[in-house]
């Protein structure tokens, strides 16, 4: 049995009415072998297979074999066939495809710091081949998941941020690669619905936990879980003070969905949660569901300085998308260690 059936079946039960619209079809995935990507392919397997909808994913990967170890169950599904290539530059699968999901993006803090100009030329160029075979393939619509990096830093006085914030990234940093490749994304998609009528999508993505989120890389909260799993300390970097906040990854799958088929076209939509937490609090919430591991503080509060958030305001999707967190932040720390565990 899929260990992840019931978070499966609570994304079929918020999103019925939607999967009609896949019945026959193709669809193409980037990115579908990471976080994002096996919460996608996992949430349209299963409605596939419980609604008959006979529909198939194609999915791009650089390393087929290694998804293959990573998620058999996924990689040999009868209904998904693996596309080798680099999204900059992959070959384009023959036929048509309804619908395409531009999930594709190297996130990795280390490689923005590292390697600004592979991590700009990843997103843009990746972006520009993926819109090209759209229209190569006379797709309908096109999702791409974008971040909240593109607001720039979060004033401290603005708790909540809004999709009509225009503030940027500092051009003039380095770092800021991910944020403005995000942009030239965005900027990408809207030239591309306005030249060829595609449907473009747009999802600016926060902060995330759930099963496939990787514990070794720069997301603070999945760290904190492979701390306490190895009987702690769970280690802050920093004071802790930081606002931060969790959409758990089976509400994510229904948000995105809901976005390719519901969305208005260049209308951006935030995808988080609006339930701020200190970063400290997220891993008390942590220690708290994983029995009490210690938590290690690396640097003292300085309470004049002034507190930063990233935290979007959600406003839009609860509106006119009707969509909402259904999975508390502790519900989902502990399906998630569960997972893990397992």
């Amino acid at each position: 049995m899929n260990p992840l059936a019931e978070d499966l079946d609570h994304v079929l039960a918020h999103t019925q009415g939607l999967w009609d619209e896949l019945r026959g079809q193709r669809i193409f995935i980037t990115g579908g072998t990471g976080f994002f990507g096996c919460w996608l392919l996992e949430s349209f397997t299963w409605a596939n297979d419980e609604l008959g909808l006979g529909a198939s994913a194609t999915v791009l990967t650089r390393n087929p074999e290694a998804f293959r170890k990573k998620a058999p169950h996924l990689a040999g599904h009868p209904s998904v066939r693996l596309h080798c290539g680099d999204v900059r530059s992959f070959e384009f699968p023959a036929g048509a495809y309804s619908h395409i999901i531009h999930a594709a993006t190297e996130s990795s803090t280390r490689l923005n710091e590292v390697d600004p100009l592979q991590m700009l030329d990843t997103i843009v160029h990746g972006t520009r081949r993926t819109l090209d075979f759209a229209v190569a393939a006379a797709a309908r619509k096109l999702l791409m998941t974008s971040s909240g990096a593109v607001y720039g830093e979060q004033p401290s006085d603005l708790g909540h941020i809004p999709e009509t914030y225009l503030g940027a990234p500092d051009t003039m940093d380095a770092r800021s690669a991910y944020g403005e490749g995000k942009r030239v994304a965005e900027l990408l998609c809207a030239i591309y619905h306005r030249k060829h009528g595609i449907e473009v999508k747009i999802a600016r993505c926060f902060a995330f936990v759930g099963p496939y989120l990787p514990l070794d890389a720069h997301f603070a909260i999945g760290n904190f879980i492979r701390d306490a799993m190895r009987g702690g300390p769970i280690q802050v970097k920093g004071d802790g003070r930081p606002y931060r906040s969790y959409l758990y990854a089976a509400d994510l799958a229904i948000w995105l969905w809901t976005i390719l088929m519901k969305g208005q076209p260049c209308r951006p939509y935030n995808v988080g949660s609006d339930e701020e937490a200190t970063v400290a609090q997220a891993a008390s919430c942590v220690s708290a569901i994983a029995g009490g591991a210690p938590i290690e503080i690396a640097e003292r509060a300085e309470r004049s300085s002034p507190r930063r958030h990233y935290v979007p305001a959600i406003g839009r999707v609860r509106e006119e998308l009707r969509l909402r967190q259904q999975v508390p932040l502790e519900a989902a720390v502990a399906r998630t260690l569960a997972w893990h565990t397992r």
